[in-house]
């Protein structure tokens, strides 16, 4: 059964988010303010990662999708690019199996072709070895961009459909749905960034339509299960209406 789009009808919303979208910034600055190598930082924010999976699986999400690596982020120094890549493989072959025994599913998304072969090899072989994992999905975006995720899910649907092209009837949110990203997955109920930057960067442009926003001033090596439950509590504190009027959804209407 495909997500319940929130623009096409009211999802559920708990008091606990089924699924959470991070940006995880402050790295480099956290690295810089204790006069270490940005690489200190990267370390330290992938060190970070398992600690909040585990957090977020024993309050009850299901869904954590990580932005680690954008499409803009190729603009970064060299070396910092290197390492980054560096670090994503040797996440993927000391976690890999960890993760397969917690019956967790790992998967990523984005334009992985600009990776060098080996990455994508790593990538290919742990999607394939978590796929049949249903205790928690958790979505690594590399090589992302929430603009190149709509036009990549335009140009398989018109791929799969090439009628499509020719017709005068406009296509449906529903039809581009399977092409998109995050197709199997339900959309975000709290978006967080850390780091003190108040944007969403690019990120899950299309699933953000009605997801909650958190920001803090934490760098992401310094977010931990305490400042998770910070953002969860302001979670909790929302209205989430969907277009309604609040005395809809408090059944006064």
């Amino acid at each position: 059964m495909s997500p319940v789009s929130s623009t096409q009808s009211v999802p559920e919303a708990g008091a606990i988010p089924a699924h959470i979208a991070i940006i995880m910034d402050g790295n480099g600055r956290w690295a810089n303010k204790r006069h270490l190598p940005r690489a200190a930082g990267h370390a330290k924010g992938v060190d970070r990662v398992e600690e909040i999976v585990q957090a977020c699986i024993k309050r009850g999400v299901t869904h954590l999708t990580l932005f680690a690596f954008s499409s803009e982020n190729w603009r970064r120094p060299a070396d910092e690019v290197s390492l980054l890549m560096r670090l994503f493989m040797a996440v993927l072959e000391r976690q890999i199996e960890r993760m397969h025994s917690n019956n967790i599913r790992l998967r990523i998304i984005g334009d992985i072709t600009q990776f060098e072969p080996r990455l994508r090899d790593l990538i290919e072989k742990a999607e394939s070895r978590t796929a049949g994992n249903t205790r928690f999905t958790l979505t690594v975006a590399a090589n992302y961009g929430g603009r190149w995720d709509i036009l990549n899910a335009v140009n398989r649907l018109i791929n799969a459909h090439p009628e499509l092209a020719q017709q005068a009837e406009p296509v449906s949110e529903a039809a581009l749905q399977p092409y998109l990203a995050m197709h199997d997955a339900p959309e975000p109920d709290l978006f967080i960034r850390t780091g003190g930057e108040q944007r969403i960067s690019n990120f899950l442009l299309w699933q953000l339509a009605y997801t909650e926003l958190y920001f803090t001033e934490v760098f992401w090596p310094d977010f931990d299960t305490k400042q998770l439950d910070l953002a969860i509590a302001s979670y909790q504190q929302r209205e989430r209406r969907f277009g309604r009027t609040s005395a809809q959804v408090n059944d006064k209407c």
